[in-house]
């Protein structure tokens, strides 16, 4: 179940990545990307809310704003890795975030340490860069590290997903709050910059934008509660093949036989990590069984 979360979270971002390629294409602002990445959210989400009379009361504020703020932070740097570096370069540099989840883990992860799944996720990694090939010029290092830290931002927020999810937290109300808070730091953005000139088509875009992530964020917020952030990460790696799918379709992208090739590697190392967490649980079910008995 966790697995299928995650490819639905994957599925989502992908379609959302276009929207962003496609409203940036028809002069939206980063402002404008960014509030109606989170609007959507904070309008369904309050009206879901109100009419089912669920509460909106938190049960802890700390991981909320740890996650908050490293999340919109994710967002803001990868954005601007976006806008100042070619597509394939911001994207892996943003997918970074499973390489610190493991990083992590390995060193202060205890009982999470696994080298199997950490296997996996460098495998995924070396998948992104075989599709993505990314490369850098000499003037493009400060956005290429803002970029790196949006990964680094993102493993944090990942994280504390978790964490929200261990104590019980509601996957709707964890998308609320950061919805919230994506919001108000457009405010800041739009303040400064202004709104953009963007047509019609910009605008179903940036509806797409919001829809698409509101979804998304529900679908990765669950599979990140459910167990496993190793097993998270390396799925979300499936991001990248349905972003090349939707690429092929809507923008003619060709695929040659390295990007194939890394396609291949992502896929495997999200099958590595859910053999690896089958392995683990079915101990685990055979000693209950035993205990019952």
């Amino acid at each position: 179940m966790q697995a299928l979360w995650m490819l639905l979270a994957s599925l989502m971002f992908a379609i959302m990545g276009s929207c962003v390629k496609l409203a940036t294409e028809h002069d939206s602002s980063l402002s404008q990307v960014v509030l109606f990445r989170g609007l959507p959210s904070v309008i369904l989400l309050l009206a879901w809310a109100r009419a089912g009379r669920q509460s909106i009361v938190p049960r802890s504020w700390k991981p909320h704003f740890w996650r908050n703020l490293s999340g919109v932070s994710s967002m803001w740097l990868g954005f601007f890795a976006l806008a100042h570096l070619p597509l394939a370069t911001a994207t892996s540099l943003t997918y970074t975030s499973p390489l610190f989840i493991a990083a992590w883990m390995l060193g202060w992860g205890g009982a999470q340490r696994d080298i199997v799944r950490i296997l996996s996720v460098a495998l995924g990694f070396l998948g992104v860069i075989a599709v993505l090939r990314p490369s850098i010029g000499q003037d493009q290092w400060l956005a290429a590290l803002l970029g790196l830290a949006s990964g680094a931002t993102a493993a944090i927020a990942m994280m504390q997903i978790r964490q929200l999810g261990r104590i019980g937290e509601p996957e709707w109300r964890t998308v609320l709050f950061f919805s919230c808070a994506v919001c108000l730091s457009s405010v800041v953005g739009l303040a400064s910059e202004g709104w953009g000139d963007t047509d019609l088509t910009g605008y179903l875009a940036l509806t797409g934008i919001g829809l698409s992530g509101l979804f998304g964020q529900l679908a990765v917020t669950r599979a990140f509660g459910l167990g496993s952030a190793l097993l998270t990460a390396a799925l979300q790696y499936t991001t990248i093949i349905f972003a090349a799918i939707l690429g092929m379709a809507f923008w003619q992208d060709h695929l040659d036989d390295m990007a194939l090739l890394g396609m291949g590697l992502i896929i495997a190392a999200g099958l590595m990590s859910i053999w690896r967490t089958m392995r683990e649980s079915r101990p685990a079910v055979t000693s209950t069984r035993e205990k019952q008995a």
